[in-house]
């Protein structure tokens, strides 16, 4: 069953337990504390940075959780539902693109659902970026796996007839 789109799987289940796993040590170091709470660790430049975001990915659509948690609802159950019953994506970089996203969209969905808000913590200051966590991460990568897929087809074998006329 998990053989087709193997990959998919993979990706996805490793960027689901990343993304819990930091998520979970992110509030537990700042349990007593509320956000926003930070820990430097290159200071100046990046920081861990205990926040709560009730809108998308680097605080886009503040205060659009109610949406927010159908639309990761919805592309978490649509992408598995395409991954077991669809045909096989077309290449590694297509299934781990996607896994990726699945990934993403079902961290920040549980944080959605479970807590009503996302946790972020990332905080790269140098640049001065609003803080993310992994989940938006392992989008922005699945998305950038889904470029090269589009560019980097797998070879095709050549049909005789192919074969044929490249000989002529």
């Amino acid at each position: 069953m998990f053989s087709k789109n193997r990959f998919f799987w993979i990706a996805a289940l490793i960027g689901s337990v990343l993304d819990r796993v930091t998520k979970f040590l992110v509030v537990y170091t700042f349990a007593l504390t509320t956000p926003p709470q930070t820990l430097p660790l290159i200071p100046g430049v990046f920081h861990f940075t205990y926040v709560v975001n009730t809108g998308a990915a680097f605080s886009f659509f503040n205060d659009g959780v109610g949406w927010l948690r159908w639309l990761s609802l919805g592309v978490s159950i649509g992408l598995l539902l395409y991954a077991w019953f669809g045909p096989a994506f077309s290449g590694r970089w297509e299934q781990v693109g996607y896994g990726f996203i699945l990934s993403g969209a079902l961290g920040n969905g549980i944080d959605r659902f479970i807590l009503g808000r996302v946790v972020d913590f990332l905080d790269f200051r140098l640049i001065r970026f609003p803080v993310f966590n992994l989940a938006d991460v392992f989008i922005n990568a699945g998305i950038g796996c889904l470029l090269i897929a589009s560019f980097v087809r797998p070879p095709h074998p050549a049909s005789k007839s192919d074969r044929d006329s490249f000989r002529k």
